[in-house]
């Protein structure tokens, strides 16, 4: 059996949340022995895909290798976890192998469960079927939207479970309404948007704006269906349907051109299934201390968190300083200290077309949290530019280097 490995900090994740945090603690203490626990070789900018659905980016500008975003100093451990043993401060890897630790932070994202909805793994890729929630995916959405004729009938939806970026599945669509208006097709077209909510978006005065996008494109936009299977060769969707009024499900079935489906979302399985995860298997967090509720010497955020925020990369930029602020308080003390607390802040940029896009920021309670002295509910060019131009260069030169 392979030898126990023993680190005073492991982080488990080496995406977003793990990175940025494992580089504020290099800053923060720097004689500190950290880990990160990662399988992966590349390091992604997520944010940009719905871009490269949309033609705007090309995928390669969205990747770049993990080892070059690894702190100096913090030891890399290219491989997953398999289960946590909190009570032992121990966590088993997939070679077997287990890594001792005196803190944790959990930040492992989140799984896309493609099988939950039956037909998808066999479907995506081709038929129309595309989903901007995959690299491998992302560019497939583009060539699917050149390829559409006058009269294409296309379908947007959302499952009913927490996912990333919960504006991203309605981007995609705004982006395709104005890509068919830019072409001449979009008259023709039928766009539908199918989700399982009751609302167009959580914060209404962001909804608002929404709304008015949807009616300029002349979307049908239909609350309280759910994907549920895809015949990927006859082209046909369907959906669970629940009728508000009297709680009766039904079911049907629809016709496409394109299908851009957002994948049902869940916490790795050694979150959901282990001792560390809540009553719906998210990780069991304080959502303003980021600490666990029952393990003192354990923090998490990111995706995976039990948190009820949007799950962005805005609202890891905030919490990780949270995380690492209580984590050295305590490892100072010996005791649980409460430094610094969490507010729920998150951002959603929604693009609602080429060139145009409304910057939602907003905390726990919905109520909007903007950052310029200017009213961001309005469709701005210049927030575009912001998410097209700035934000990449301060995700790989700010916040994954600790400094933001």
């Amino acid at each position: 059996m392979p030898n126990t490995k023993n680190h005073e900090i492991v982080i488990i994740g080496g995406g977003t949340a793990g990175l940025t945090v494992a580089a504020q603690l290099r800053r923060a203490a720097p004689k500190a022995d950290v880990a990160v626990i990662e399988p992966s070789e590349r390091h992604y900018y997520q944010p940009l895909w719905t871009l490269v659905g949309g033609g705007v980016v090309p995928i390669e500008k969205t990747v770049r290798p993990e080892r070059d975003y690894i702190p100096d100093g913090v030891t890399w451990i290219r491989d997953s976890v398999e289960s946590v043993h909190p009570e032992a401060n121990r966590l088993t890897l997939s070679d077997g192998s287990a890594v001792d630790y005196a803190f944790l932070v959990v930040a492992p994202g989140i799984e896309l469960n493609w099988a939950g909805i039956e037909g998808l793994p066999a479907a995506l890729g081709s038929g129309g079927v595309c989903s901007n929630y995959s690299p491998d995916l992302a560019p497939y959405t583009w060539e699917t939207l050149r390829g559409l004729s006058r009269g294409s009938r296309l379908i947007f939806t959302q499952p009913s479970t927490p996912v990333k970026c919960g504006g991203a599945p309605q981007k995609i669509m705004y982006l395709a309404a104005d890509h068919l208006r830019r072409t001449g097709k979009l008259d023709s077209a039928s766009i539908i948007f199918k989700s399982p909510g009751s609302v167009v978006f959580g914060v209404k005065e962001f909804e608002r704006t929404l709304k008015k996008v949807i009616a300029r494109y002349g979307i049908d936009f239909q609350l309280g269906k759910e994907l549920v299977a895809i015949d990927g060769a006859a082209a046909r969707a369907r959906f669970r349907v629940t009728h508000p009024e009297s709680g009766e499900t039904t079911f049907e079935e629809e016709r496409f051109d394109m299908l851009h489906v957002v994948p049902p979302q869940r916490a790795p399985a050694f979150v959901r299934e282990g001792p560390l995860a809540n009553a719906d298997g998210w990780l069991d967090v304080d959502r303003s201390t980021l600490r666990h509720a029952r393990f003192d010497n354990i923090f998490g955020l990111g995706d995976a968190a039990g948190t009820p925020n949007a799950k962005t990369g805005a609202a890891v930029r905030k919490q990780a300083p949270v995380v690492v602020g209580n984590l050295l308080a305590q490892r100072k003390s010996g005791e649980t200290r409460t430094a610094m607390e969490y507010s729920g802040y998150s951002s959603c940029p929604l693009v609602t077309g080429y060139g145009r896009l409304v910057l939602a920021e907003f905390d726990y309670d919905n109520r909007p949290d903007p950052s310029f002295p200017f009213d961001t509910t309005k469709e701005r060019r210049s927030m575009y530019l912001l998410k097209r131009y700035v934000l990449p260069g301060l995700y790989w030169h700010g916040m994954l280097r600790g400094r933001a």
